[in-house]
């Protein structure tokens, strides 16, 4: 227990500095401030009579004389050349922002979850293996359970809204992915090896015994297709959570380019990190990557580059450099969409007609109300992906190629032969069968499955809905 015990000293000091440290030093803060926020200076009543070509109002009795008991709001000229002013974004100004404590809490937790997982993986290196708790895994389920609660929390904002057609649009990508999940699901493991077929033959094969003592041999297809259609719903629902941020990730890529045109570099990086989840598709493709590697082209004689157990570690280690490097553009993302705001003042010059000065003011401040939102709907994916790669190793028997791999073979289910004490009551005899019972169904192969899974089809979601942004901004918007 003196691992278990040092991992719980090591959280409890955690979460005392995330309560001390975050109102003064937040990684959530830092990602979305110091960038430029473009306001709108409402003019004063002279200056928009000056824009308009009115004369000087006239007095109150005069207007009274003449039958006008108010004034109609003021209007100006929608190619009136007003300017819009920058100033820095700071945390005074994102406090008031709608979702910024959600936000703030949601990525700090997730950088503390990483640090206790990097703590977590150096004592265990050190050490040694040992049979106890890896509370590391308790820190990324919660981070995952709140990643989808942030998507939840997000999705619910179009489904409120009455107009718009963001309702429609979400539920007709969840029945479109609902299909190709169901479709990928059939496809076999020599061309994508999610590894579905092992994980489920290694749960099966643990549950039969399970049924058989209770006489439920009839219940065992009906568990594997829920199984299948349990994987199909939340493939939708991920396609319908990561529609808009895909959307959303293709406009602010383009903005982003355009403001970099004089930073090459940065505009690698813009592309790779937009590329990366086709990368990830690529990862699992089997003829593409690991076959590729088992059997180079150097010769007439096949070379093999790596092994079975150094690929899998190198892909772990591509799937974290990956976030790392979307987690590195971050504020270049950020800063495209609030220059949308100058975009749409340019945009409105080129319209005919007049408008009131309110409703110019309020295009602009409405992109800087939505900057969390879209700040969410950036690093939740993103968060999703990176703890459900270290739930993978975890979980998965995986390893970062520093150790031995263990070997993972499906074990029979040992949950009925568990021994009982004879100090111990039934409530603690029925929670170690509980307990039995659930470690012989989910075992290494089968997390294995379920985890590569929801990474690579977070990835499939965000290349989809993020292409269909590219064209939709390019040819659609404009038209």
């Amino acid at each position: 227990m003196a691992v278990l015990g040092v991992q719980l000293v090591v959280t409890l000091l955690t979460a005392t500095l995330m309560h001390r440290l975050a109102p003064h030093c937040s990684f959530a803060r830092w990602l979305l401030c110091n960038g430029s926020l473009f306001r709108y200076k409402h003019p004063t009543e002279e200056e928009l009579r000056a824009l308009e070509g009115k004369p000087k109002p006239r007095g109150r009795k005069e207007r009274w004389a003449n039958g006008y008991s108010e004034e109609k709001p003021l209007s100006v000229p929608r190619d009136a050349p007003f300017q819009l002013q920058t100033c820095p974004l700071t945390a005074v100004d994102a406090l008031v922002l709608r979702f910024f404590l959600e936000y703030q809490w949601f990525v700090d937790f997730a950088v503390y979850s990483g640090g206790v997982y990097v703590f977590t993986e150096a004592y265990y290196y050190v050490l040694g293996p040992a049979k106890e708790t890896n509370i590391a895994v308790f820190w990324g389920l919660l981070t995952v359970a709140f990643s989808v609660k942030m998507f939840l929390v997000v999705t619910r904002l179009y489904f409120s809204a009455e107009e718009g057609g963001e309702r429609s649009v979400c539920l007709t990508f969840a029945f479109l992915f609902l299909l190709l999940a169901m479709l990928v699901q059939v496809v076999q493991e020599e061309t994508l090896e999610l590894g579905l077929e092992p994980g489920l033959a290694s749960m099966t094969q643990n549950l039969e015994p399970l049924l058989k003592t209770q006489g439920w041999d009839w219940a065992l297809p009906l568990a594997k297709l829920a199984i299948r259609l349990g994987l199909a719903f939340v493939g939708s629902m991920l396609g319908a959570f990561l529609t808009f941020p895909g959307l959303r990730l293709a406009q602010t890529h383009l903005d982003a380019l355009t403001m970099s045109e004089d930073r090459p570099m940065l505009q690698f990086l813009l592309h790779i990190s937009f590329l990366s989840p086709l990368i990830i598709l690529w990862l699992w493709t089997k003829p593409i990557a690991r076959d590729f590697l088992h059997q180079a082209p150097l010769g007439e004689v096949p070379f093999s580059l790596l092994s079975d157990s150094a690929f899998d570690s190198l892909r772990l280690w591509v799937l974290v450099a990956l976030c790392l490097l979307r987690l590195a553009v971050t504020r270049p993302h950020l800063q495209a969409y609030l220059c949308l705001a100058k975009a749409r003042v340019e945009q409105l010059r080129r319209e005919a007609g007049r408008i009131e000065a309110r409703e110019i003011q309020r295009r602009v401040v409405r992109v800087y109300c939505y900057v969390t939102v879209v700040s969410l709907q950036y690093l939740t994916p993103l968060i999703l992906t990176l703890n459900c790669t270290l739930l993978l190793k975890t979980l998965g028997g995986y390893s970062w190629g520093l150790g031995p791999v263990p070997m993972l073979s499906p074990a029979p289910s040992s949950a009925h032969g568990r021994l009982v004490g004879p100090g111990e009551d039934e409530a603690q005899q029925t929670a170690a069968r509980i307990a039995g019972a659930l470690g012989s169904l989910l075992t290494p192969l089968f997390l294995r499955a379920v985890l590569t899974f929801v990474i690579w089809w977070t990835a499939a979601c965000q290349l989809l809905s993020s292409l269909f942004g590219l064209y939709f901004h390019r040819h659609l918007a404009g038209s």
